[in-house]
Order: structure tokens, then sequence, then C-alpha cells
């Protein structure tokens, strides 16, 4: 029974409110299954390492004029002509900003999906907290969580995320800073130049970002006939179509136009691009997600210098 407070609330305040206790409901299930994820998909990854302050040799190579003469091997170079400094190896936590879209619209499921869309951005966003804590990495939420290195990553984001209020549509992007790495979950069905338009923020500041974006099958295509009514999850705007197969090429052409350009878009900056079905295991796209962190940086098969 709603309490007194909550009638009084507008129809909109009671419906987020509503759509947090959901989520909140659904955080330990999502976070088991995240794990399970995880434990499939990769035994960990490694964090970044390069050249610097620590304990752990890495290699030795030839002394160049001007440093400091204390960093030479002389065992190493006694063993023939040249002298070699000793390099050990800086293991260096990077930061990756987490983030998964709680937008009404992203509550939608139809009869082709095995889940919602806002289910699988969670799953997602935790499988990847479970491995990047794994690795000693930083990660963060932006506007709930500061960075953090933990190996209970995922538990403290899934705990954050149960007892949060409805999150801003969009992530804050005020505390992200250069070099970092950012996993960006969501439908992106805003209109295309409003989402490139926060995204702008993100490429202007030298973050790396990773999209991932979420699509339930019968969004893309469009599977409807006859007379169907249509709600806008975000507005509750209706569109009653007499013959809704009629729209489907239109529709077809207009949902893969914005996909194209938002992917074209994550081309020029040198971002990853995802599309993960709600139909389709949800590892698929936690594969890419390594794959292209790795290739961008955020995480090394090998040594790389500073």
């Amino acid at each position: 029974m709603p309490r007194i407070g909550e009638l009084q609330a507008p129809a909109e305040a009671r419906e987020a409110l509503g759509r947090a206790r959901q989520r909140a409901a659904l955080v330990p299930d999502l976070l088991i299954e995240a794990r399970r994820i995880v434990n499939t998909v990769a035994s960990g990854w490694h964090g970044r390492r390069k050249r610097g302050i620590g304990e752990n040799f890495w290699q030795f190579r030839p002394y160049v004029d001007g440093e400091s003469v204390s960093r030479i091997d002389w065992r190493r170079s006694a063993r023939d002509d040249h002298t070699y400094i000793r390099d050990r190896e800086w293991e260096a936590a990077h930061t990756v900003w987490l983030w998964a879209d709680m937008s009404a619209s992203m509550l939608y499921q139809s009869t082709l999906a095995t889940t919602s869309k806002q289910s699988r951005a969670l799953v997602l966003a935790l499988a990847a907290a479970e491995l990047l804590s794994r690795s000693g990495e930083r990660i963060g939420w932006p506007g709930l969580t500061d960075p953090f290195s933990a190996r209970n990553g995922a538990e403290r984001i899934a705990s954050h995320l149960a007892h949060s209020a409805m999150p801003p549509e969009r992530p804050d992007l005020s505390g992200i800073r250069r070099f970092c790495d950012i996993v960006l979950i969501g439908d992106f069905l805003d209109p295309v130049e409003d989402t490139l338009s926060w995204l702008d923020l993100l490429a202007r500041k030298g973050v790396r970002a990773h999209l991932i974006e979420v699509a339930d099958p019968a969004e893309e295509t469009f599977p409807y006939s006859g007379r169907t009514e249509f709600t806008d999850p975000e507005s509750g705007d209706k569109l009653t179509a007499g013959r809704a197969e009629m729209l489907a090429a239109d529709y077809r052409k207009l949902y893969i136009a914005r996909r194209e350009e938002l992917a074209a878009y994550a081309r020029r900056h040198d971002w990853s691009f995802t599309v993960n079905h709600t139909d389709r295991p949800a590892s698929e796209a936690l594969v890419r997600l390594h794959a292209a962190l790795t290739a961008a940086g955020g995480f090394s098969a090998g040594r790389q210098w500073a």
C-alpha cells in the first residue's frame, strides 16, 4: 500500500520511485549473474604495467648518457663491453568508469528477448566491475561513487545501485579526467544529435569511451502488423497505427541510421562501439569490451614504456 508521501507525489515521481525499487530488487540476482558470466569468459585481466619505480625486475637495457649512475647494473655490465641499466616495473592502476542507462526505455522487454534492456545493462556493468576489480584496477560510477580499488568492487557498486534514488538519465561527466576509460551502456535511443552533444564532452577531455548499445530484437526488426498502439516510455505519448507494417521500412531505416552515425562517431575518436541484443548472451559484449580496453591501452597483454 502506498505511503502518504507517495500519494501526494506527482505521478512521474511515483513512477521513478517504483523503478528504483524494482532495480533494487533485481540487483542481488544480477550480481550473481554477472559473476557467473565473468567466470565463464576470462580468468582475469592484468593491470597496466610500465617502466618506473617498483620491486619487480623488468629488463636490462643499454645505459644512456645523463641517466643516474646508481641505476647501472654492474654485474650485468661486466659480462661484455656495454653498460646496462636495470629497469624495474611499475604497476599502475588504471581508472575505468562504468555507467548504465537506468531510464524508463531500458525497462522494455519484448517476447523475442530473454531479459529486459535494463537487466542486461546492469549485468554487463557489474561483470565489467568484477573483472576490473579482480585485476586491481580502479573503477567508479559517475555521480554514484568516486574511483576506488577493491577486490569486491562489483559488490560495492551493486550496493550503491540498490540503495540509490533514480540516477539522472545521463552520466555526470564533470569528474572524468583525461586518459581515463569510460564504459557507457544503454540503448542510445535519444535523438542522435543529443547523444553526440554530451559525448563531445568526453572527446574534448581526451577520454576513451566504450559504447555498448543494448537492443531488444523487436526494436530492430519491428515485427508489428495490423492495428497497434505504441507508447513512449519516457513521455507517455501514444501513437496508434492502423497498419503497423506500413511503418516498418521507414522505421528500420531511421533506426539503423542512428546506430551507424553513433558508430561512425566512435570510430572517428578511436572509441569502441558494440551492439548486444537481449536475445544473445551478455558474454559476447563482455569479450568485445575486453578486447577494446586492451587495444585502447586500458590493459596490456605485455609491458609498456612510461
